[in-house]
């Protein structure tokens, strides 16, 4: 006879730890990637547009599986793009440590969903129909209770343990690691002007989002992996689901390519320029700083060949991510007069496209006299970047 002691021991499915095992790990994953395409590329930066089939599944599995909202989780990440290391960053590690993030970064969540400042202000464009409302979120925690009873109807007594792996899972990893970890560890492609790090080129487990420095580089595009080697478990599933017709992809990369017809500066060379403003800084590094420190301790010492290596990868941070040593790095080099002009011409690029009043025309006749600057220079490096910048153009990436 099937007791009450059995129901508790077995659930209503009486499965092997392995069968449970697999089917928690199946179902954490689903919520992963509710989280990835769903909250962060379709809700927050539109860079696809879901079936509303399969929008709505993860508009109510994340709702039952972990008691957020799209509305909340959309506008606290959104703010966190807007102020991105400052106070008013909802969850920077660089503002409120790394331990604190990493082990605790739900509650900095749970803080910043109950400011209807943020939401009013970042929530915008998220669904605001009946049902979410009046279940979603006026029962805003009922989905996770029903999970709890479910899981133990189930799978009996064990189900708790399930139960308490997905409480914790979307915390720690999405909360945490990727907040946390994801900007305080990890390596850069590019020369973004906050700490984001992609943690390694491969994590299937956190569904692309490992990609965080490629990430916080082109927001917008709907594609993590940039490089070689790094592969994006979120973007190969929205390539099946767009070619079954479930999803449509509207932002990607668009590639930088050289035009090598035309020299002029005009509209097409400053998008490309705006596109990848973080991409070409890192090349103006590589291409002119770094060749020609190079070039002017080539027969110097060895250690000071090291310190010279060690410069030029500390100026792909900003200034204020750098330690004591860092510091002392940058002024061991304040004395050399071509390094200072390279510098002060980099200051000079940037500053064209973080004039955020000026316009296109505006743009392109700062460009013009930056590169006209860069030729009378005499420096061949900073010359020949300056011809190569003027033939910067888009290019789309097929999807």
């Amino acid at each position: 006879m099937y007791t009450f002691l059995d129901f508790l021991e077995q659930g209503l499915l009486n499965l092997s730890a392995w069968q449970i095992t697999l089917i928690t790990l199946a179902a954490v994953q689903i919520t992963l990637s509710g989280v990835s395409l769903y909250l962060h590329r379709d809700q927050t930066h539109r860079g696809i547009k879901l079936h509303p089939i399969i929008a709505h599944f993860y508009r109510f599995w994340l709702w039952f599986t972990t008691g957020m909202l799209t509305k909340d989780w959309v506008a606290i990440h959104r703010k966190h793009h807007a102020y991105c290391e400052t106070e008013d960053d909802p969850h920077s590690p660089q503002i409120h440590g790394i331990k604190k993030v990493l082990f605790h970064g739900v509650t900095l969540y749970t803080q910043e969903r109950k400011n209807s400042e943020t939401l009013t202000k970042y929530g915008h464009g998220t669904p605001d129909d009946w049902i979410e409302r009046n279940l979603y979120t006026r029962f805003h925690y009922l989905g996770i209770v029903l999970l709890a009873v479910l899981n133990v109807v189930l799978f009996g007594v064990i189900g708790l343990l399930v139960y308490a792996i997905q409480m914790i899972w979307i915390p720690f990893f999405a909360a945490g690691v990727i907040n946390g970890l994801g900007h305080f560890s990890g390596y850069r492609n590019y020369r973004t002007d906050d700490s984001s790090r992609n943690l390694t080129r491969f994590a299937f487990f956190i569904y692309g989002e490992e990609l965080h420095n490629n990430h916080h580089a082109f927001p917008a595009s709907c594609k993590f992996a940039h490089k070689k080697g790094e592969h994006d478990i979120g973007w190969y599933t929205i390539q099946f689901l767009n070619k079954i017709g479930l999803c449509e992809i509207k932002k990607t990369v668009p590639q930088l390519c050289l035009d090598s017809q035309s020299k002029a500066i005009n509209n097409e060379t400053i998008k490309a320029l705006m596109a990848h403003k973080f991409n070409v800084l890192q090349k103006y590094i590589n291409d002119v700083i770094k060749p020609q420190l190079h070039q002017e301790y080539a027969t110097t010492s060895k250690a000071m060949r090291r310190q010279v290596r060690k410069y030029t990868r500390l100026l792909s941070l900003e200034k204020r991510y750098l330690k004591r040593k860092g510091e002392q790095l940058h002024a061991q080099f304040s004395d050399n007069e071509t390094v200072q002009i390279l510098l002060s011409f980099k200051q000079e690029l940037q500053s064209i496209w973080n004039n955020n009043g000026q316009s296109i025309e505006d743009m392109i006749s700062a460009l013009k006299e930056w590169c006209q600057k860069a030729e009378n220079s005499g420096i061949q490096m900073l010359q020949d970047f300056a011809g190569t910048i003027q033939k910067y153009r888009l290019q789309l990436q097929p999807a």
